[in-house]
């Protein structure tokens, strides 16, 4: 099993991220977005899940996975390698940024804050980019 959980780390909002500040992920019209999720799971409780737990429970509450489905869900879910929070739709489109503590544990963090400067700058984090949504030209 892969896992990915980063600790003492921050990943910046993608380079071609829309946004100039954070932003509330909009509903889906179908029921409630990835993005959507993890914004509503971290908002709630940063620090509480790592990157690991975080993408799997936005996975089961997506499936609709009852509590007794959930540890063979979680084996099944890990048997393939997943994108980590770099791949966001929250740190590429909504202008949001992840702090990873020593635990591997998540919060978010707004772009266009003094925190979200401050994390960025910070020479005792590894510093990540999120993934790119578009393909730069060469």
């Amino acid at each position: 099993m892969s896992t990915t959980n980063y600790t003492n780390t921050f990943i910046q909002v993608s380079d071609d991220s829309p946004v100039q500040a954070a932003q509330t992920p909009p509903p889906g019209d179908t029921g409630p977005t990835i993005a959507e999720l993890e914004f509503t799971l971290l908002q709630g409780r940063p620090y509480a899940y790592t990157s690991d737990e975080l993408l799997f429970e936005v996975h089961a509450r997506r499936k609709g996975l009852s509590d007794d489905e959930r540890d063979a869900a979680w084996d099944e879910f890990f048997s393939r390698d997943q994108a980590c929070l770099r791949s966001s739709p929250l740190a590429k489109r909504y202008g949001w940024g992840f702090h990873h503590d020593e635990r591997g544990r998540v919060a978010l963090v707004p772009l266009g804050t003094p925190e979200y400067e401050r994390f960025s700058a910070d020479p005792e984090l590894k510093q990540k980019k999120a993934m790119r949504s578009s393909r730069s030209a060469a």
